[in-house]
């Protein structure tokens, strides 16, 4: 059978959610792997992220280089047009059998244009969810309607899609990736890790990550100034921050978050702490604090409390181990007090999970399996699913 099957990514996030898939894909031989690289990875200012993908013994089938210096949204507008273009002349010569995307970004969209322009079947990772203070709301519905295939992470989410007009039997709940990530990983001690980052972390420390608000504009570094003071209540605990990614604002937060590191010794701001790295962090932490939806999903799974800050993530199914708060100095202090509490900590402890057992990977293959078995090719056309007429 031995298709072409590509996997796109454009940040270090969606790589490390995308790792288990693709080197499941990897030892099967139905197909041949083809990843695509582009957006932050390839950025000097983002710690350059595509080494991580080659030190995990991946290969590259492809680099394009798309986020330019500025990161207002004529800039943004431009790294899409980059994407677009290139990515157009990739899928020219490479004819691939499907393209698997993960999530919302705007790279991805450019690519899946891209893609469907060339009659490349796309499966979409994470299609249904909603996050009302981002443009990625649109993206993400962008993306599901030139999708043929939908691996979605809740039921909830999959009568979403289905409600988008996408068919049933092409929706398919297969819980999320983070959780297998959460489950396999084999995690660093906190004395290694507080070396290797040098700060201390035999005391009570926090996790930071905040993303610009991109329907907001400006909301993103106003609102950052909110946490750090926020932080300032909390002398006696560490904090890890790690950096904004490459959406409109992403350079000023990170600029801020160099400077705060600078005045403050209990503070270690990091480009990229790699899916390792971070999820160590994570799991001996005493909670994480920001905006960013790992906060949702993969710390839900290790049964460490989020201080969820803002609309970055509003529309999201929250876990119940989730702290939502406003971006105001106060709200997000009294947030963080309850979140490092003995109480709510133990509370925590014994909350479930809703994305999933952590066999994602195994059954996102298994529907590719079936469905290059049942026909030689997937059809890019498709039906409308109107709920209306076939209830």
């Amino acid at each position: 059978m031995n298709k072409q099957i590509g996997v796109f990514t454009g940040t270090r996030a969606e790589f490390g959610l995308l790792k288990p898939l693709i080197l499941r894909l990897m030892e099967e031989n139905f197909c041949e792997m083809k990843v695509l690289v582009t957006g932050s990875h390839l950025s000097k200012d983002f710690g350059n992220t595509y080494e991580e993908i080659k030190e995990n013994g991946i290969p590259i089938a492809k680099k394009i280089e798309c986020v330019t210096n500025g990161d207002n949204p004529q800039d943004i507008s431009r790294n899409m047009a980059i994407a677009m273009t290139e990515f157009g002349k990739y899928f020219e010569q490479n004819k691939l059998d499907l393209l698997i995307v993960l999530g919302d970004r705007y790279e991805t969209l450019a690519v899946c244009i891209a893609a469907m322009n060339a009659q490349i079947p796309i499966a979409h990772i994470h299609g249904g969810e909603a996050t009302y203070g981002l443009i990625d709301e649109a993206i993400r519905h962008s993306i599901t309607k030139m999708s043929q295939l939908h691996f979605v992470t809740t039921e909830v989410y999959r009568n979403r899609v289905i409600q988008l007009g996408e068919q049933p039997s092409n929706v398919f709940n297969v819980g999320a990736l983070g959780v297998e990530n959460t489950k396999n990983t084999d995690f660093i001690s906190k004395e290694k890790l507080g070396v290797e980052l040098g700060i201390d972390l035999s005391k009570k420390y926090g996790v930071v990550t905040f993303h610009p608000i991109t329907l907001q504009e400006n909301s993103g570094v106003e609102q950052f100034e909110q946490l750090i003071e926020a932080l300032d209540a909390f002398p006696d605990m560490s904090f890890i921050i790690t950096k904004a990614n490459a959406d409109a604002g992403g350079r000023r937060i990170n600029k801020r978050i160099d400077d705060y590191a600078k005045t403050h010794k209990n503070v270690a701001a990091v480009a990229s702490l790699g899916v390792r790295r971070y999820l160590s962090a994570v799991k001996e932490s005493a909670a994480v604090i920001g905006n960013s939806s790992s906060g949702v999903i993969e710390v839900t799974c290790l049964h460490v409390p989020t201080v969820n800050i803002g609309d970055r993530q509003k529309g999201r199914i929250m876990p119940d181990s989730v702290l939502c708060c406003e971006p105001e100095k106060n709200a997000i202090i009294s947030s963080i007090k309850k979140a490092i509490s003995d109480d709510f900590y133990e509370e925590v402890q014994t909350m479930t999970n809703p994305f999933g057992n952590g066999e994602t990977s195994q059954k996102i293959t298994n529907i590719l399996k079936r469905v290059f078995e049942k026909d030689e090719s997937i059809d890019v056309v498709k039906a409308f699913y109107n709920i209306e007429v076939n209830r």
